[in-house]
């Protein structure tokens, strides 16, 4: 019974990282179309991690102790901060999608982060490594991202920040259960705020309906609900499986790009999304293969 409860959690958080996560990328489009995407990312982490550092105090969860707020501090800068922001600042310039696309390569980062700490990168893995990179080339020379060097490095950067930070997670000292979640975007959403001021941003002189409903939709779904299930699933399955959320969520920000915000889509670009899928799928299959018989076993994923 517990592994099946284990199984249906899994399944759950999966589905909050495939979907919500999806719908973050044009949430954060419409967010920034009011405030400096420095502000609105710390804004959103830090009420989101205050949100449920509160909550789970009251729950009686402990406070975490100084190798926990470490470890929820490097994690915290590495995906709240570096990761996310990164994205929110590059979204300036950039669809969405496109954005949601870049991001799409985390697990082949992750494949190679993972080889640090004693991962073997088999020959499926590698295959799907460099089919990717192929796609994150055709992105870069035909597509919207064509002539943005700048935008493309920082989303690789983004990318590999939040992959390695996922992976490290792994191996360290973190709080209790949904105190990590709380404590990393804490720390990510006041770093985020240092770097607003440190911009120069200010408060937006008028804040659109569209980017408050977009606000609140980052602050309770795509952090408080949908970071958790994914810190979760760092927990819980080994980190090339929790990051397969970048095997769908392409797909939903290119579906709700062009419904809602009318964003125009390459062929190139529909090209690169294929290529990139297809290294994906590679590196997350062979990963990803022995998820269940392991739960049924009782072992860790």
């Amino acid at each position: 019974m517990k592994n099946k409860n284990q199984g249906l959690l899994i399944a759950l958080a999966l589905f909050c990282t495939y979907f919500i996560w999806g719908s973050t990328y044009l949430a954060i489009r419409f967010g920034i179309e009011s405030f400096p995407p420095f502000l609105m990312a710390g804004i959103r982490f830090a009420t989101a991690g205050s949100i449920l550092y509160i909550v789970m105090r009251i729950l009686g969860a402990p406070n975490p102790n100084k190798r926990q707020w470490l470890g929820a501090t490097a994690v915290g800068i590495l995906l709240p901060a570096l990761g996310n922001g990164t994205v929110c600042y590059v979204q300036q310039i950039i669809s969405s999608s496109v954005a949601a696309l870049s991001i799409a390569t985390v697990p082949i980062w992750m494949a190679i982060f993972s080889s640090v700490w004693g991962h073997q990168i088999t020959y499926k893995e590698w295959l799907g490594i460099a089919i990717g990179l192929v796609g994150i080339v055709l992105l870069n020379v035909g597509g919207n991202l064509h002539g943005e060097l700048v935008s493309a490095m920082l989303l690789i950067f983004a990318a590999a920040s939040w992959s390695f930070g996922s992976v490290w997670s792994k191996h360290m000292d973190m709080p209790i259960g949904l105190m990590a979640s709380a404590a990393q975007m804490l720390v990510g959403g006041v770093t985020l705020l240092c770097v607003s001021i440190f911009q120069g941003e200010s408060w937006p002189q008028h804040i659109s309906t569209k980017s408050w409903g977009a606000m609140l939709f980052l602050v309770v779904l795509g952090s408080i609900v949908a970071y958790s299930a994914y810190q979760y699933l760092l927990r819980t399955v080994r980190p090339l499986v929790a990051s397969s959320n970048t095997f769908v969520n392409p797909v939903v920000a290119f579906v709700v790009g062009i419904w809602f915000a009318n964003e125009h889509v390459t062929t190139n670009e529909y090209i690169a999304l294929a290529i990139i899928l297809v290294g994906v799928f590679l590196v997350l299959s062979e990963s990803g293969s022995s998820v269940s018989s392991k739960l049924e076993s009782g072992k860790e994923v």
